[in-house]
């Protein structure tokens, strides 16, 4: 028996192998859909995630809970009723300030003065008429006191005819002589102390006073200003300070004739300062000016304060809401709100997309009910942020969007 030779017999390794065709042609089409379904999972990530969706957005907001039985807006100004431009009724120059802007002072309290040498010498000089008078007076007392006795001597000596009824005669006419003068000397000090008031209020005029309980509110002359009442001469000033009773503060608003139906006296009202957007202070309409401004058909109505604030000031712009009922305490407090076509249900929560910085970012929140067409949200979002508006269902957390213009 033939032995065969085995060392032809060998399995080719290297890279040359040789591989079956249909083996190639399975993996070539394994690896095409493998690679098919990785471009299609990555266009469907692109598309999801990566693509920019175009949104409309809606601003969170903070509202008043009296916005919803507001039956009446209106504008105005703060004013003070009992409002001063303080002034001399005196001509002179200004000699002293003791007040400044913002000053507080009491009824009464001398605020200025003018220069008063002349007419507090003048003071003077009839004090010291009213003490000479007073002087001539006590002299006279005495002389009359001095004829009286020598009338009732010559009484007694004429009795006994120690004189005669003409030396007599001369006592009587000496005690009437003395007290017809007294009634001069009486009169004379009624007359002093007439000039000495006069003088008194001469000097007076000098002092300018307060005259109720208030705070200054401008100064509008300066120390070596010329005074006059009427501020007719060339770069004189009337008024010294202007002052107000802050205690009087109220709105001055304009309602239409056409809506006097919807207000009432003793009405409650809410009136917002522009100079404090974040305050809401109580009011009451107490007074109706009886007359129409024919050239605005409007009325002035006047809202007195039932909430003081040391911060409010006359002239402030203020925003006044006149209501059909007055607010309790506990809506007296700003709400946030939003829009509700902004909420929307995902994974059995209410959440709203926030949009920043191009990017939407799911985030959850509470609501408490309505306040008019808005939704009360009580935790979640804050004031000023911005939702997406009516968010679509392809809408995912941390999606690029973009605004839609009108």
């Amino acid at each position: 028996m033939a032995h065969a030779d085995l060392s032809k017999l060998h399995i080719e390794r290297g890279e040359g192998a040789s591989v079956p065709a249909t083996a190639r042609r399975r993996r070539g089409r394994l690896l095409w859909i493998i690679g098919l379904l990785v471009a299609v999972a990555v266009v469907v990530v692109a598309l999801r995630f990566g693509a920019t969706i175009n949104v409309e957005v809606a601003t969170v907001s903070s509202v008043y809970p009296s916005q919803a039985y507001t039956q009446l807006n209106a504008t105005g100004y703060v004013v003070a009723q009992r409002k001063a431009a303080v002034a001399s009724k005196a001509t002179g120059r200004l000699e002293w300030l003791g007040v400044r802007e913002g000053s507080r002072v009491k009824e009464g309290e001398v605020l200025a003065r003018l220069e008063n040498l002349d007419v507090t010498a003048q003071m003077e000089q009839a004090a010291a008429n009213v003490r000479l008078a007073q002087a001539n007076l006590e002299q006279g007392r005495a002389e009359l006191d001095e004829a009286e006795r020598a009338l009732k001597r010559s009484r007694e000596l004429l009795e006994r005819k120690f004189v005669s009824q003409a030396a007599h005669d001369t006592a009587i006419a000496r005690y009437e002589k003395a007290r017809a003068a007294i009634a001069g000397y009486k009169a004379a000090i009624s007359v002093a102390q007439a000039n000495y008031r006069v003088t008194q209020i001469a000097v007076e005029q000098t002092l300018i006073r307060a005259p109720f309980d208030g705070v200054v509110l401008t100064k509008n002359a300066n120390v070596g200003d010329v005074i006059t009442p009427f501020s007719s001469a060339l770069g004189s000033q009337a008024a010294v300070v202007t002052m107000a009773d802050m205690s009087t503060l109220e709105v001055e608003a304009d309602v239409a004739e056409s809506n006097l139906s919807k207000v009432r006296l003793d009405q409650p009202c809410e009136i917002q300062l522009d100079a404090l957007p974040d305050m809401r202070f109580r009011g009451v309409l107490h007074r109706l000016v009886p007359t129409v401004d024919r050239s605005k058909a409007t009325v002035t109505a006047k809202i007195r304060f039932v909430d003081t604030d040391p911060r409010i000031l006359p002239e402030m712009a203020a925003k006044v809401a006149f209501l059909s009922r007055e607010a309790p305490p506990d809506e007296r407090s700003a709400r946030t709100v939003v829009k509700p076509g902004a909420i929307v249900k995902r994974g059995g929560r209410d959440v709203v997309f926030v949009v920043k910085d191009g990017t939407a970012t799911e985030t959850g929140i509470q609501t408490a009910g309505r306040i008019g067409d808005l939704v009360e949200v009580t935790k979640g979002v804050t004031a000023g942020d911005k939702v997406v508006l009516k968010p679509p269902r392809s809408l995912r957390d941390g999606a690029s969007v973009s605004l839609q213009t009108k």
